[in-house]
């Protein structure tokens, strides 16, 4: 029994698969550490993340919404300010927010995510900067160097939010001259080391803090998110060709600096060595991020903090390593993109450690965590992770296409937008076995549970369940999604929608 509420720490893992950890079934050891915290800690085998790329992903977990609900779906978006944040409603609460944010789209980007947080900095920029950070200056000297550099970032982020705004320069920011400069100065990836060990420094040590104030400590790293650039130890053990091979080394150093290539399909499939590289530097990625993790956690662990800590750690969305001949994160709703890790480690026992099989979304991450400080409303905490599996439970993700990409797709390789449909809005429906992707007129039904792959396309096989599932879209995007709740579609109590359920196989009696 907890003598006080807990802290929370939400450490998001930009862009990891949940099929390259070794406790979701990788063959090789790559991720010890997390391997290790998930024994103790609930294992979601089907979370689904809202959306498959940063910005949108981020404002649901930030705010318990879809993406169609709170409207953070493009790079330029602004979350409207009637919407409150998972930090708003903390802080409102008692606690002391703060985060430790890798990302630029998250931590720099004037979108209304950094809002509720007393303090947040950010590891990525022109400057890493404090923007919402009081009381650390001491003196006039201290006053008027932090003013001075609160004046200078608030200029940079400027000039970097004219880049997320403008197609003009975000089109300039990806010609070749252009990468090597932002992806230095940006520090694209930021700096994890230091973002987890202040991290940490804040829930050990707690300064500013008060007297038994609980914490919320948000962190986001982007250890896995490309270009790659691993220590040479890990790449010696993951990808030992690249240190040998020069066609190796030649194609990383092009995909490395190829950022518009990060974003477009691929005119065919990579060849055998090409996606050797890609999936052994990835994996070098995954295993040093992991070892950083790792000894994060067991600061914690020895400072005696984690036994009053809910642990939520996510991913935001995954990757295309060349499936489906996908790069990268932009358009595609497969389960390269949307199944997600998620471990919850719950000290006050809400959540029994092991594998949870149920489907649910990222996007209840909300609602799971102001329950669990206490904050929840009646209808939020019926919303919790915390509630026994609904098995009848359906969820959504949505791919809605970044403008500013899309343009230029549409400039350079309009054929391949029309061969992807990469100006179609995807949605897709989760619920008892099967997976329904519509992208305009196009369906594709997968069994997720035997078919993880999504390599055999159910709809010509399965019309009814086609049929069924696409009334659920249907009714989804009919819904007023700020009030929708995702335990059961509606109509679902229908006796004859229960018998059609069960015919399908996705009840059972």
């Amino acid at each position: 029994m907890l003598k006080q509420r807990p802290d929370i720490l939400f450490l998001v893992l930009d862009t990891q698969r949940s099929d390259r950890l070794s406790c979701y079934g990788y063959p090789r050891e790559i991720s010890p550490h997390l391997d290790r915290f998930s024994q103790s800690a609930t294992r979601f085998s089907n979370a689904v993340a809202a959306a498959q790329w940063t910005v949108p992903s981020h404002a649901s977990m930030f705010t318990g919404l879809y993406p169609s609900a709170h409207q953070v779906v493009q790079s330029y978006s602004v979350l409207p300010p009637e919407i409150p944040t998972l930090a708003e409603r903390l802080s409102a609460g008692g606690y002391y927010t703060a985060g430790f944010c890798n990302n630029p789209l998250v931590g720099v980007i004037n979108n209304g995510l950094r809002r509720g947080f007393y303090s947040f900095l950010n590891y990525s920029g022109l400057l890493t900067s404090r923007p919402n950070q009081a009381g650390l200056a001491s003196g006039w000297v201290g006053r008027y160097r932090q003013s001075f550099k609160r004046l200078l970032a608030g200029m940079l982020n400027q000039v970097q939010d004219s880049f997320a705004r403008s197609e003009l320069l975000l089109a300039l920011s990806f010609s070749p001259l252009m990468v090597p400069i932002w992806q230095t100065a940006l520090s694209f990836k930021g700096n994890t080391a230091k973002s987890l060990n202040d991290a940490a420094k804040l829930l050990i040590d707690r300064p500013g803090l008060s007297a038994d104030q609980p914490a919320f400590a948000f962190i986001n790293l982007m250890g896995t998110h490309m270009p790659y650039h691993p220590p040479r130890a890990y790449v010696e053990r993951f990808a030992p060709h690249v240190l040998r091979d020069k066609a190796a080394q030649h194609y990383l150093r092009h995909f490395n600096g190829d950022v518009y290539g990060w974003l477009a399909p691929l005119a065919g499939s990579l060849d055998v060595d090409q996606k050797a590289t890609l999936d052994g530097m990835y994996n070098a990625e995954v295993a040093y991020q992991d070892a950083q993790v790792g000894a994060f956690l067991q600061a914690l662990q020895e400072s005696g903090r984690l036994e009053n800590t809910l642990v939520v750690i996510c991913s935001d969305h995954g990757e295309h390593l060349g499936e489906k001949e996908l790069i990268g994160h932009s358009i595609s709703l497969y389960n390269e993109l949307v199944q997600v890790p998620l471990l919850i480690r719950d000290p006050a026992g809400h959540f029994t450690a092991g594998l949870r099989s149920d489907v649910v979304s990222t996007r209840c991450l909300f609602q799971t965590m102001l329950t669990a400080a206490g904050l929840a409303s009646e209808a939020e905490a019926a919303l919790s992770l915390a509630q026994s599996p609904d098995l009848a439970r359906r969820i959504f993700a949505e791919a809605i296409p970044p403008q500013n990409v899309l343009n230029l797709l549409q400039k350079r390789q309009p054929e391949l937008v029309k061969a992807h449909a990469c100006d179609q809005s995807r949605r897709a429906v989760w619920i008892g076995s099967h997976k329904l992707i519509e992208t305009g007129s196009r369906l594709e039904l997968y069994d997720f549970c035997n078919d993880p792959d999504e390599t055999l396309d159910l709809s010509d096989i399965f019309p009814e369940n086609v049929e069924l599932l696409q009334d659920y879209l249907q009714g989804f995007a009919g819904e007023s999604l700020a009030n929708l709740t995702p335990d059961r579609a509606p109509g679902f109590d229908d006796p004859e929608v229960q018998r059609r359920l069960r015919d399908l196989g996705y009840l059972e009696d």
